[in-house]
């Protein structure tokens, strides 16, 4: 899937822009508004991106995981090569090398909550100067699509794109909330 991100500094516009892309067909978990104007955003019924999007939360913790993976192979190795699992067994070795693998991944999460989200961070002018971003995640059958409805609209600027989350995850997320729905 890829992203597109566009700008526009009217919510009322960006609206419109929203409905028309999920009646044409974009599933209305692929649209997603950033703005600094929450109040304004909930008014106009958008769609926010979640707060957990706005930091590095993933990208962090995914990094401190890697860095736990690392000591956790490196406290196991230097028990088998010094020989120390033979004085005291594995035991206490696995649970140093879980409970190293634990903190570097919450850590790395922790940092993660306190930073912006890399891909947003581009974007801190234009929200400052009271713009939107709103942005559109499409699989290549629905490029097409996505191109067709923006054209209608020229007061939308693009500003680029990017890697989306992968249509696995979006596919869940919509039949997930279909089973909410669902279920009594």
């Amino acid at each position: 899937m890829k992203r597109h991100y566009f700008i526009a500094n009217n919510v009322k516009y960006l609206e419109l822009v929203e409905k028309e892309l999920i009646a044409a067909g974009i599933p209305e978990n692929q649209v997603h508004t950033l703005s600094e104007n929450e109040a304004e955003m909930e008014i106009h019924q958008l769609h926010p991106v979640a707060d957990f999007m706005k930091t590095d939360v993933i990208r962090r913790g995914l990094q401190g995981l890697m860095i736990g993976l690392l000591g956790s192979a490196l406290i196991l190795a230097v028990a088998a090569m010094f020989g120390w699992w033979q004085a005291v067994g594995w035991t206490p070795f696995v649970f140093l090398a879980v409970a190293v693998l634990g903190f570097c991944t919450w850590e790395g999460g922790f940092l993660g909550f306190q930073q912006q989200n890399k891909h947003f961070s581009r974007f801190q002018m234009d929200l400052r100067s009271d713009k939107h971003v709103l942005f559109v995640d499409v699989t290549p059958d629905q490029e097409m699509l996505m191109v067709d409805v923006l054209d209608t609209y020229p007061r939308l600027q693009p500003a680029g794109s990017g890697e989306a989350a992968p249509e696995w995850l979006m596919r869940s997320q919509r039949q997930f909330k279909n089973f909410v729905r669902w279920a009594p």
